[in-house]
């Protein structure tokens, strides 16, 4: 059983590039050339597009090749096949990395345990429960990445097969 999904390197400075490439070649067992781009939302460093097919948990083999890089944002999908539910990574150097199950639609799944956590935080005053929902929805990862996700010129444009 296959999966496919992509790989967002949404900036990454120019000495880092092949490293990239290297890092998913690696994990997919083949030569991998991204074509990278400018990235206006930081100038001086490039971003890239990869589409991608291999075994479930192939998205976490690559946010784990990555997720070491201090200068690298990404993040990597899966979708869901009938063996695993689909997948989102997200990274940046300040937040680290964040990772979402997602359902065939795209939605966020939060396992209830996630939930019931973050209610008794809440309940015992540690945290206010809208920041924790925040948290398990990855807001913070969004709103830093959301500046980066907008297509410069020249990136590719992703035609929609399959409307649901």
């Amino acid at each position: 059983m296959t999966t496919r999904g992509v790989l967002y390197v949404h900036s990454a400075p120019r000495a880092l590039c092949p490293h990239v490439e290297w890092a998913v070649a690696g994990v997919l067992g083949t030569r991998v050339n991204l074509d990278w781009i400018r990235q206006p939302a930081a100038p001086g460093t490039w971003r890239s597009e990869f589409s991608w097919q291999g075994q479930p948990g192939t998205a976490s083999k690559l946010a784990s090749a990555l997720r070491g890089w201090h200068l690298l944002r990404f993040e990597v999908t899966a979708e869901p096949c009938p063996t695993a539910e689909g997948e989102r990574y997200s990274c940046t150097p300040d937040l680290g990395i964040f990772h979402a199950v997602t359902g065939i639609h795209g939605d966020i799944l939060i396992p209830e345990d996630r939930l019931r956590a973050a209610l008794q935080r809440s309940q015992r005053g540690e945290t206010d429960l809208e920041a924790e929902l925040s948290k398990l929805l990855g807001k913070p990862w969004d709103d830093e990445l959301e500046p980066f996700r907008y297509a410069g010129e020249g990136a590719p444009v992703r035609w929609l097969h399959q409307v649901v």
